[in-house]
C-alpha cells in the first residue's frame, strides 16, 4: 500500500466521518484511529481518583462513619450518570430539589451534574421515598457514584 492510497482512506474516513478503520492483508496490517483515544481516556480518569486519595486522607478515617448507612443499604441506589460535580439545589438561594423523606416520581429533578459547563438535570427514574443522600454538595462526582438512595 503506498501513501496516496493511505491518503484516499484518510479522505473517505472524513467524508463519511470515521473514527476507526483497521484493514489487514497477507503482507501488511493499516489501523487508523481519529479523535479522542477512549482507552487511553478511561485510564486517564481510572488514575483521577487515586491521585487526590491522599489530600482526602482525613476523610479515609471518616469511612467508617459512611459504615453505619449500610443498613439503610436496602433503598435502591441512583447513580451518576457522568462525571461532574454534583449539586443538590438549582442555585445557591434555592431549596434542595429533595431531602431525605422528600415523596419522588419518575422524571421528576432530584439534582444537578455540572460538566463542561454545563449544568445536567438529574431526573428520577423510579418513585418512591428518598433515605439516603449519599453525595456532598458540591462535590465532584464520577460516572456510577452513588448520589441517593430511594425506597
Amino acid at each position: 500500500m503506498d501513501l496516496q492510497e493511505i491518503r484516499r482512506i484518510v479522505e473517505l474516513m472524513n467524508e463519511h466521518g470515521l473514527t476507526h478503520f483497521d484493514l489487514t492483508r497477507k503482507d501488511f496490517h493499516i489501523k487508523l484511529k481519529k479523535g479522542a483515544d477512549l482507552d487511553a481516556l478511561r485510564g486517564l480518569l481510572a488514575s483521577l481518583p487515586s491521585a487526590p486519595a491522599p489530600a482526602h486522607a482525613p476523610a479515609a478515617s471518616a469511612a467508617p462513619a459512611s459504615t453505619p448507612a449500610a443498613p439503610v443499604a436496602d433503598g435502591v441506589e441512583i447513580t451518576s450518570p457522568m462525571v461532574g460535580t454534583f449539586y443538590q439545589k438549582p442555585g445557591p438561594d434555592a431549596p434542595n430539589f429533595v431531602d431525605v423523606g422528600s415523596t419522588v416520581s419518575i422524571g421528576q429533578t432530584i439534582c444537578i451534574i455540572e460538566a463542561m459547563k454545563v449544568m445536567n438535570e438529574i431526573k428520577a427514574e423510579k418513585s418512591g421515598t428518598i433515605c439516603a443522600l449519599v453525595a456532598e454538595d458540591c462535590t465532584p462526582v464520577q460516572y456510577g457514584d452513588v448520589l441517593f438512595r430511594i425506597k
